[in-house]
């Protein structure tokens, strides 16, 4: 079974909790790695949480939110070996992943209403990546963290 690393900051603990709840439906396997209230708390540590769950092994993807989906998906490129991609519809969660190899896919709760982010969530899941030109790109970005 597939797992997918969840994380969240406060602003984004709903649309978090229910798009676990949706991958539940899908067949996936969820690690939730917080937060797990609405309770004020820093973006950063989730979005790292979540890189480093996909980075290590423990989930193939990961799905990040936060008020924006900026903040988070910054933290998660931080961390070597990931390529996050905040999105806002279907066709661009497929596109990331059909051309950038992206391994999280970030949210902004406040941007999104949640149907739309469960069609971006399984547009990302069901594509696959072309490789071809984009190889290269990719290949560039990985080095790319390495410096």
């Amino acid at each position: 079974m597939t797992t997918i690393a969840v994380g969240c900051d406060h602003a984004g603990y709903n649309l978090k909790k229910h798009l676990a709840e949706h991958l539940k439906g899908l067949g996936y396997e969820v690690l939730d790695l917080g937060t797990y209230s609405t309770d004020r708390v820093d973006y950063p540590e989730y979005g790292a949480a979540v890189g480093r769950a996909v980075a290590g092994g423990e989930a193939k993807y990961g799905v990040c939110v936060c008020g924006s989906g900026v903040g988070i998906s910054m933290a998660a490129n931080k961390i070597s070996g990931v390529r996050a991609a905040l999105v806002n519809d279907a066709a661009s969660a497929e596109l990331t992943r059909q051309h950038n190899d992206a391994n999280v896919l970030c949210f902004g709760e406040r941007s999104i209403d949640f149907k739309a982010a469960e069609d971006a969530v399984e547009a990302w899941l069901n594509a696959e990546f072309e490789g071809g030109r984009h190889l290269t790109r990719v290949e560039k970005l990985n080095t790319l963290s390495e410096e």
